[in-house]
């Protein structure tokens, strides 16, 4: 793992923690997690075991801290990391196809749907929260798809360009022999 993977792996969570703090929340202070997508476009970029587990252990560690939701540290913490790693599973899966964009943006969706559900059931467990899940899975897990999957379709092509430009080496860009390239069928 070189350090310019590293850099670019600190500035999305960094951004993803910006986005978080900034976006203001709604239904009793809940907010969509924007470090999840950011997390989630670093896994594209970087699609292997070190790096996902870098990117889940400071996505979890850092939005715990951030969390609105009362005793929400670990169970962001074990939402990110669990997340991250079927998140990534299921880019192994799909590697031929998850280069275009409605194909990652779906991706995206299912990954904040598995997040709000791993999130929710771990507070419910760990904390003892005694809030219905239903409640909350409609009122603040329902809408952050929506926004996860806006902000994910906004940010990654930008992103990707960047990344082109930059001359990384990573999943998206061609080199040693990889080819790589998101489209937008």
């Amino acid at each position: 793992m070189n350090t310019k993977n590293l850099v670019l792996m600190a500035l999305l969570v960094s951004v993803g923690a910006a986005l978080y703090v900034v976006i203001p929340g709604f239904s009793g202070g809940m907010k969509p997690d924007f470090m999840l997508t950011m997390m989630f476009i670093g896994i594209l970029l970087f699609p292997n075991v070190k790096s996902v587990f870098l990117l889940a252990v400071t996505t979890g560690v850092i939005s715990g801290l951030f969390s609105t939701f009362p005793g929400g540290f670990f169970p962001n913490i074990i939402d990110k990391f669990i997340t991250a790693f079927v998140f990534f599973a299921f880019v192994l899966i799909l590697k031929k196809v998850v280069v275009k964009l409605p194909v990652a943006i779906a991706l995206c969706a299912a990954g904040t749907v598995l997040s709000g559900t791993i999130f929710l059931s771990a507070a419910i467990f760990v904390i003892g929260a005694e809030i219905p899940f239903g409640l909350l899975f409609t009122t603040v897990v329902l809408p952050a798809i929506v926004l996860n999957g806006v902000a994910f379709a906004l940010i990654y092509p930008i992103v990707i360009q960047l990344v082109r430009r930059s001359k990384f080496e990573t999943a998206v860009t061609p080199s040693a022999g990889r080819s790589g390239s998101i489209t937008a069928r």
